[in-house]
């Protein structure tokens, strides 16, 4: 439930007129998630087990202009059962125009990322996290990255006259100067597309979605671009039963901050996932298959192949309005360098509640 609060600023004097008292209006929203998980991965003869404990807290501010143009950004606290809280982050500024379309600034985003149709996938939070090199595609956005200093802009319903076509374009401009380093790579120059379609078939509401990213690489010894990949999906909604299937190709530069070094060439990935929901209980499984050449060394390409595999399944049981309990599996087969990765390949399993407000 998103409360209502009155955030007040003092606008800075400018041209010596005195500054003036104005209020913005802003909304807030959380959660926080408590259980228990399991795993048992192939490298260890006993399951282990450990709590989950995640709360979030995130604020929106908006106003609207004499003009009708609506300014909003926002921000987030996240604490992921550390001792501390950690920001997770202020959002950049959005326009909103009279027309219906948006102009997303700083920070904005990818097009080609947020106009992909939701394939379903299991919820909870199970997941395998031992060490390993894998640096398999596990999603269908694993090119998606750009600098900060961006913008996305976003048409409004029926773009171009289509009916249910919505479109998108984005671009990001940064030079960090990454030089030569073995292990440092960040996005430079970036751009990318999106198209999102909706329609009906009968009974049915289609939606297929998709785009493209290229962003060059800020380090002068990488092979390939930072992102360069295609990506679509689509999912048919029947009354209670969504079915979805997803398709990522492509390659990429991988930073060590965020995970192994590495050029990653001929990467692909597919996802697919169905959810049905019948009154408070959700069934929803998910499946997700990649595959993608790395090499550590920057400005080769890849050769060894990397592999991921995982299906899961949850039940989603609504106790109360705001208290959602899961139960939630995941089996994951994960391959590093043409050899099965033991500490990240078995099951997990969550149970546990989220409390929204």
């Amino acid at each position: 439930m998103k409360k209502e609060l009155l955030v007040a600023s003092a606008l800075v004097t400018s041209l010596g007129l005195a500054g003036v008292a104005e209020a913005a209006t802003a909304t807030w929203s959380g959660n926080t998630r408590n259980g228990v998980t399991g795993d048992d991965t192939d490298g260890t003869a006993d399951g282990t087990y450990g709590s989950v404990q995640h709360s979030s807290l995130s604020f929106s501010v908006s106003e609207t202009t004499d003009s009708g143009i609506k300014i909003s950004t926002g921000f987030a606290i996240m604490d992921e059962g550390g001792s501390d809280v950690n920001a997770a982050g202020t959002s950049g500024l959005t326009l909103t125009f009279t027309d219906g379309s948006k102009l997303d600034l700083i920070e904005a985003g990818n097009s080609y990322s947020t106009h992909l149709a939701t394939v379903p996938s299991a919820s909870g939070e199970q997941g395998l996290t031992g060490a390993s090199g894998n640096n398999a595609p596990t999603s269908l956005t694993f090119a998606n990255t750009s600098d900060n200093v961006g913008f996305e802009w976003h048409s409004a319903a029926d773009a171009f006259g289509v009916a249910g076509l919505k479109a998108g374009v984005s671009g990001a401009f940064g030079d960090d100067g990454d030089g030569t380093n073995q292990s440092v790579s960040s996005a430079e120059t970036s751009y990318s597309v999106g198209l999102n379609y909706t329609t009906d078939a009968g009974d049915t509401a289609v939606t297929v979605g998709g785009g493209f990213i290229n962003a060059d690489d800020s380090n002068g010894v990488t092979k390939n671009d930072k992102a360069d990949s295609v990506a679509m999906s689509a999912t048919a909604v029947t009354g209670d039963l969504t079915v979805g299937v997803g398709f990522a190709s492509g390659s990429s530069v991988v930073d060590a901050s965020v995970d192994n070094s590495a050029e990653l060439d001929g990467a692909d990935v597919v996802t697919a996932g169905a959810k049905y929901v019948s009154g408070d209980i959700t069934f929803a499984v998910g499946y997700v298959d990649g595959s993608g050449k790395d090499i550590a060394t920057f400005g080769s390409e890849g050769t060894n192949t990397d592999s991921y595999e995982s299906i899961g399944a949850s039940i989603d049981y609504v106790v109360a309005p705001g208290v959602t309990a899961t139960l939630g599996y995941t089996s994951v087969d994960e391959g590093d360098e043409n050899t099965s990765s033991s500490a990240n390949s078995g099951n997990s399993w969550y149970v546990g509640a989220n409390i929204s407000f």
